[in-house]
This record gives C-alpha cells, sequence and structure tokens, in this order.
C-alpha cells in the first residue's frame, strides 16, 4: 500500500471511525435468536439503547487516548491499549476514597470495547472487571443530588403512572390515549387475526404471551417496538389502576398521554417499585412449591420452580415463575436481570 493510499484510509479520525463500525454493527429488528443459531450474533448489536450506550463508553476511551496517546491515529491500533484505560479507570479514586466508578460502569466499559473490537470470552487477554454487587449499585437507591431539583408532590400522578405500568422513560414519553387495552379489546384483537389467517407477527406473540401469563389483569398499556424493537402488553396494578386507566381515556387516542416527563424523575427506581409489587402478588410461598425434578447426579429430588439468589443476597429463595411474569411484564424475558436489578425488599 503506498503513501497515498495509506492516508486515504486514515483520513477518518478516530471517532468517526468509531461511529462506522458501530452503525455497521447495528441490527435493531434482526432476529438475535436467528443471529445466535448462525453465529453472526456476537458481530451484532440488537438493541439501539445498547448501541447509545456501548457508543458512549467509546467515546470515553477515545478522549482519553487523545489525552494519552495521542499518536495513535486509528481504532485498529488503539485496542492495545484498551486494558490500560479500563485498569486506570478501575483505579481511580473519588475525594472520600471510595472507587470512582462503580463495578456496573466498568462492566459496561468493558463490554463496550469488548464487543467493538469481537474480543472473545476466551481471549487471554480479555479484560475482567471488578465482580457487581447489588449493594454496589449507586443509581436508584437512596437521596441523590437530582432529588433536589424533582418535586414528588408536584409528580405525584407521574411517580404512581410508572409505578403502576414500569415504562421505560422513551416508552413512557411515546404513549397515547390508544395504547391502553382492556382484556375485551385485546381477546378481540386476538380472534380478528386469526380469523384473516396471520401468520404469527409480533404482535399477535405478544397479546397471547400477554393474556396466558397474567389471566387475572384486567388492562394492559401496549408498548409498540420497545426496547430491542420489541412490542409488549404490561398489566396496569396497583391502588392507583383507576386512576391510570382514567388518564388514558381523558387522552385522545393519538394524543400523548404524558406531555412532559422531568429529565429528574427517577424512572428505574419506579420500574423496580412496579416488578417487586407484580413479583409479590404472584408469587407462591416457598414451601408451597412442589417437588418436581430429580438431580440426575445425587437422585434427590429438587424444586424446579425455586430459584436460590447469588452475591450478597446468597441463600434467598424465590418464585422462578413469578421472577419470569414480572420480568416479562418489564420487557426482559430474564430472570437474571429482574433478580439483580429491581426486585427489592423480599
Amino acid at each position: 500500500m503506498d503513501r497515498e493510499q495509506r492516508n486515504k484510509k486514515y483520513r477518518k479520525n478516530l471517532y468517526q471511525q468509531a461511529y462506522s463500525r458501530f452503525q455497521s454493527m447495528l441490527a435493531v429488528g434482526e432476529s438475535k435468536r436467528q443471529g445466535i443459531k448462525d453465529g453472526s450474533a456476537y458481530g451484532k448489536i440488537y438493541s439501539y439503547s445498547t448501541y447509545q450506550a456501548y457508543w458512549k463508553s467509546v467515546k470515553y476511551y477515545i478522549a482519553w487516548l487523545k489525552e494519552q496517546h495521542p499518536e495513535v491515529r486509528s481504532m485498529k491500533k488503539a485496542r492495545r491499549y484498551v486494558n490500560e484505560w479500563l485498569q486506570e479507570r478501575s483505579d481511580q479514586l473519588d475525594p472520600e476514597g471510595n472507587p470512582r466508578y462503580s463495578a456496573w460502569t466498568l462492566s459496561l466499559d468493558a463490554a463496550a470495547l469488548n464487543k467493538y473490537y469481537q474480543v472473545t470470552p476466551d481471549d487471554p487477554e480479555r479484560y475482567t472487571p471488578p465482580q457487581r454487587h447489588r449493594y454496589d449499585i449507586k443509581r436508584s437507591r437512596g437521596p441523590a443530588e437530582r432529588d433536589k431539583h424533582f418535586s414528588v408532590r408536584n409528580n405525584a400522578e407521574l411517580i404512581e403512572f410508572c409505578r403502576g405500568t414500569g415504562a421505560r422513560r422513551g416508552a413512557l414519553q411515546e404513549l397515547t390515549g390508544d395504547d391502553l387495552w382492556s382484556r375485551a379489546r385485546m381477546e378481540a384483537a386476538l380472534e380478528a387475526f386469526r380469523a384473516t389467517g396471520s401468520q404469527e407477527t409480533q404482535q399477535i406473540v405478544a397479546l397471547q404471551d400477554a393474556l396466558t401469563s397474567f389471566p387475572d389483569q384486567d388492562y394492559f398499556v401496549f408498548f409498540a417496538r420497545d426496547k430491542g424493537g420489541r412490542s409488549r402488553y404490561a398489566p396496569i396494578i396497583g391502588r392507583n389502576k383507576q386512576q391510570i386507566v382514567d388518564r388514558f381515556r381523558d387522552t385522545p387516542r393519538d394524543g400523548k398521554v404524558w406531555q412532559y416527563v422531568s429529565s429528574n424523575a427517577d424512572i428505574h427506581s419506579y420500574r423496580s417499585d412496579y416488578a417487586t409489587a407484580l413479583y409479590r402478588s404472584m408469587a407462591r410461598d416457598i414451601k408451597d412449591i412442589p417437588y418436581d425434578r430429580i438431580n440426575a447426579g445425587t437422585g434427590k429430588r429438587y424444586r424446579g420452580d425455586v430459584y436460590t439468589c447469588r452475591g450478597d443476597e446468597a441463600g434467598k429463595k424465590l418464585d422462578r415463575r413469578a421472577m419470569l411474569l414480572a420480568s416479562k411484564a418489564l420487557g426482559h424475558n430474564r430472570i437474571d436481570v429482574i433478580a439483580n436489578n429491581y426486585l427489592r425488599g423480599l
């Protein structure tokens, strides 16, 4: 390759190179399950929110590179400094002598760069971030600086709405009056789809799943194209259910349910309240969960529906079935996510 070709190849700066790379990996709307089957999943990003989080971490890395290694002109050569940056962030302390960055933040940074550089889990040079514990999570735990700028009294209806629906911030801002679905409306829509011989679209699957998973619920919120591009129906719960239903009904079908959502509202905390309340409403007493399986090695019987917590809550037992249902309502479908990030005070 001659000098002119090299100059042309590296004409993009580091930010432009990284942006182009991440854009080529973005696969919102594609099937992650199929990607896992055909082996292409590791090179793709299926969620736009994940893309944004990864891009933010990589931009921090590039900013550090420009300061510490200004001679680096390509992201390919920048790979050699990844572990140095991650370890430096891990070693940083705040004025009180505590780690400046949580284990969760460091894990995200590592995941972003592992995704960018396609570093496999068995790579001996792969950076191992600190172990994550629930008690390390700083977000949504106790008073925060932003709370000083948020009036609980003035935003009481918003808070109760979030606690009753489990909406993410982005989805909350997009809800319209037409996103309220009664059980009767859902059943009628499903019958209409079946009558026309429609194939199993994402909405049909979401309808079937919600009606089956939450047989005792009568009102749902329809979240179209939520995280990962998935659609879901989440049950409306809690003592303020009727107030939430009325707000939807008082909103025009194509009108926004919430014209403004304060950036200081701790939406993640309200989703946690929703998940915990939903879990409690569906969970069985552990002693009532039957022994349904036999360990192939020991021959002892055990209860497959009992989830045993790990980490700082090691030994605590929860109803696996109720956890999965609460996770579905949140749009995750993974019990480890709800166990580590949402269920509290159980």
